[in-house]
């Protein structure tokens, strides 16, 4: 009887120091951001000029898109990941004097690039910002509009980004999301992730399209705050 607790109790023992030595292990691996991140691209750092080709305002039907996002004289229009500030002159055309366009963009060299632009065609209304991974760095609750075209792919932490970018809406904005199906790591994200991440950082699907692009592979998805 004796040996038999004694069994018992070095089971036990055993039992306590392997849940003591384990759990932290598993809360560790649990909570590891690497653990849950999804795939991103890596940031496009190369020659800015490719995005300005001649027939993209056709294929991308610009004019539909800022339509649809509800850009209209006297807007506040953010374009997120702006690079070369290939929207962001459309933008700031269609806005006018009394309308602004902010370019975000987490490369210097973009912001750069578009402040040149911006003095080159004459456009005072374009304020070039330099953003983070987690944080587009937009001021004050007044945005009207958002663009994120071919870029939400590569925004490294989605979810968060997303949820700063809320605080700086007014009431009724639009984010409009312009990308295509993919793995996260191809310059491409699956529609769904986007719309469950979005979720997430508080947002509701308000519309979906698929014109931007005639083989259908690209998605246009208009959100607004829940």
């Amino acid at each position: 009887m004796s040996s038999r607790l004694n069994r018992l109790r070095i089971g036990v023992v055993s039992i306590v120091l392997f849940a003591l030595t384990a759990s932290p292990l598993r809360l560790a691996v649990a909570q590891s951001p690497q653990a849950t991140q999804r795939a991103t691209s890596k940031p496009y750092s190369g020659d800015l000029s490719i995005f300005d080709y001649p027939d993209r305002d056709q294929k991308l039907q610009v004019n539909r898109v800022m339509d649809l996002l509800g850009i209209t004289p006297g807007k506040t229009v953010a374009d997120i990941g702006a690079g070369s500030g290939w929207f962001t002159v459309r933008a700031a055309s269609r806005v006018g004097e009394k309308g602004t366009v902010i370019a975000e963009d987490i490369n210097p060299k973009a912001i750069d690039y578009i402040r040149q632009r911006a003095v080159k065609e004459n456009l005072t209304n374009i304020h070039p910002i330099l953003g983070t991974s987690d944080d587009p760095k937009l001021a004050g609750n007044n945005i009207d509009a958002v663009l994120l075209l071919k870029v939400y792919h590569e925004v490294a932490h989605p979810i968060p980004f997303m949820q700063t970018l809320r605080a700086s809406l007014a009431p009724g904005a639009k984010v409009g999301i312009i990308d295509r199906n993919g793995n996260g790591t191809n310059h491409g994200l699956n529609r769904d992730v986007v719309e469950r991440e979005m979720g997430e950082a508080g947002y509701k699907l308000a519309g979906f399209y698929d014109f931007t692009k005639a083989d259908g592979q690209d998605y246009f998805l208009i959100f607004e705050t829940k």
